[in-house]
């Protein structure tokens, strides 16, 4: 199978998540840099300790649902997020990593920074982590 000359065999191939069938009845799948994206998503969405047979696998900033967004929480929460991904995305250099307060009082806006190794190509991604749900709490 000859592979379209965009697809990088060192970033891979995989199922897109949210998993949803397509026309074919078979499942989409992504690759290339927005394989990546995907997998740093999962990465952080996926509290430690809650995959069966690799408990090590996904981010601790979970623990910190219902703390104060404070700088010393956010701190945390940086750390959390850089150990994550230096052990589970080989795939990228992390450039930077900047945690700070987000538009509502429960978010915190973590801004990544990085780069895929296999062609040096940076990147950036947004994730929003609401550290208690709710309005004015």
């Amino acid at each position: 199978m000859r592979q379209s000359p965009d697809i990088r065999p060192f970033l891979g191939r995989g199922t897109a998540v949210p998993f949803r069938p397509n026309t074919r009845g078979g499942l989409d799948l992504v690759s290339g840099p927005a394989l990546v994206e995907q997998s740093i998503w999962i990465i952080l969405t996926t509290p430690r300790g809650s995959v069966e047979m690799e408990p090590r696998f996904g981010c601790g900033i979970h623990g910190l649902v219902f703390s104060d967004n404070t700088a010393a929480a956010r701190a945390i929460i940086a750390q959390q997020v850089a150990e994550a991904l230096t052990e589970w995305e080989a795939r990228i250099d992390l450039i930077d990593l900047r945690v700070s307060e987000g538009t509502e009082p429960t978010e915190i806006r973590i801004e990544i920074d990085y780069r895929l190794r296999s062609n040096n190509a940076f990147f950036n991604l947004v994730y929003p982590f609401y550290v208690r749900e709710g309005r004015d709490l």
